[in-house]
């Protein structure tokens, strides 16, 4: 393979931050990962990362939006959202009690995902969850 070119294919989906966007990034997600068997896992980790964005940043007001990449290679599938920023602090992990009725939300990404990376920038924040295709059977790599 030459080295300037890839394998991968990348998709972008840009949403305002209206609670219905979180509807169609998922549609969204499902309909170009169809048959895959990760397809499942990704469609549920970009509703929760969508979620958050509009909740917990700027994307949520009245002219936010948030902004979604898929890139699936033979090796990952990588899902990232970017938000409009706006918020003091940036997006982390946390493992909540179970019980609990907020903050959960990337803590079940990080148990779906075999990665999660936050990147943060004077715009905003991008949270991108990758799911390797090429794991061993019977669970996620270390």
């Amino acid at each position: 393979m030459h080295e300037y070119t890839s394998s991968a294919r990348v998709w972008g989906l840009s949403c305002p931050g209206f609670p219905e966007e979180v509807s169609r990034a998922r549609r969204w997600t499902r309909d170009i990962l169809r048959g895959s068997p990760l397809a499942e896992d990704a469609e549920l980790i970009v509703s929760e990362l969508s979620a958050n964005a509009i909740l917990h940043t700027a994307s949520g007001l009245q002219a936010g939006g948030f902004h979604l990449a898929l890139a699936v290679s033979a090796q990952v599938i990588a899902l990232s959202v970017t938000d409009d920023g706006g918020s003091g602090t940036a997006p982390k992990v946390e493992h909540q009690d179970q019980d609990a009725e907020h903050g959960r939300g990337l803590g079940m990404v990080s148990t779906i995902a075999h990665r999660v990376v936050v990147h943060n920038s004077q715009g905003g924040h991008t949270v991108t969850a990758e799911l390797f295709t090429d794991a061993s059977p019977g669970g996620h790599p270390c």
